[in-house]
């Protein structure tokens, strides 16, 4: 067996075994075989892409830093573990509480800064490619509309609600992620592979960038609502309030898990796939070597 395609399927093997965990409630294994998926991804994408300076790097970098963000989750997630105790009852465990809840916001905001680049890259890699299928680039291009409408509905109701600055300071990674990630989607089709791994990808990289955003509004949208009660309003931790992102599907952690895993793998492996279809000098020069 070849190391690209021994690289490839150690790569499929630890996402289905990573979507396996979330199914399971395994948040720990899930998130080990997620990141051990990018990792083999990465590993492939540095071998597969010899000769392809036209996307090798963009790609490269964009799954690199997507498995930083990947590894970042981990790290945080043992450390949740690590530092779970006793509640604290009482108006000093709510600060606490509050606190510790901000401390998570703050992380997703720095993960959802990392997915943002990530997309950056691979968008830059999609945008390298040569444009070719006019009707499949028009069909990408009307789904990434539909889908931007969506998500421009979705998000109109929480921008009423919470102070605009605050509200865009916070999530603001996250909503440029999507919009990127709505952007790959649209040009997919002009640069798409026979197979349509590329399209595909971006579909399900958009989406999870939307659940990405959906999570980080609501928690910030939570947290600002008991850190900032009306006076008219009771309100207590513990008790449901309405987010911001009420009017997002929710889907469960499995689904999340495929989507943010599958997306990135499937553009990229299209990337690389169409760049061969658009320069078949490329992958005769690697049967030579």
């Amino acid at each position: 067996m070849r190391l690209p395609l021994g690289l490839l399927l150690a790569s499929v093997v630890s996402g289905l075994l990573s979507v396996a965990a979330a199914l399971l409630v395994m948040p720990g294994g899930s998130l080990q075989y997620g990141l051990v998926m990018l990792l083999a991804l990465l590993g492939y994408v540095v071998v597969a892409s010899r000769g392809m300076r036209r996307v090798r790097w963009a790609v490269i970098v964009g799954i690199g830093l997507l498995a930083v963000v990947a590894a970042m989750r981990l790290f945080w997630y043992q450390e949740q573990v690590g530092d779970a105790g006793l509640l604290t009852y009482g108006r000093v465990g709510e600060t606490a509480m509050l606190a510790r809840w901000r401390e998570m916001i703050d992380r997703e905001r720095l993960a959802a800064a990392g997915l943002l680049l990530g997309v950056l890259c691979l968008a830059a890699g999609v945008l390298a490619l040569p444009a070719r299928g006019r009707r499949r680039g028009v069909a990408t291009s009307v789904l990434a509309l539909l889908l931007l409408a969506w998500f421009g509905l979705s998000i109109a109701r929480g921008f009423g609600r919470y102070p605009l600055l605050e509200l865009l300071g916070a999530v603001g990674p996250a909503l440029l992620g999507t919009l990127v990630a709505m952007g790959v989607l649209a040009l997919s089709g002009w640069r798409a592979d026979r197979r349509w791994l590329l399209p595909v990808g971006s579909f399900l990289l958009a989406l999870a960038a939307a659940d990405a955003y959906s999570d980080l509004a609501a928690a910030w949208s939570g947290w600002w609502m008991i850190s900032n009660p009306r006076d008219d309003a009771f309100l207590q931790v513990g008790v449901k309030v309405s987010t911001s992102a009420e009017s997002f599907p929710q889907v469960s952690r499995a689904v999340e898990a495929a989507m943010a895993l599958a997306g990135p793998g499937l553009v990229a492996v299209g990337v690389l796939h169409s760049s061969r279809e658009a320069d078949p000098g490329q992958a005769e020069a690697r049967q030579r070597r």
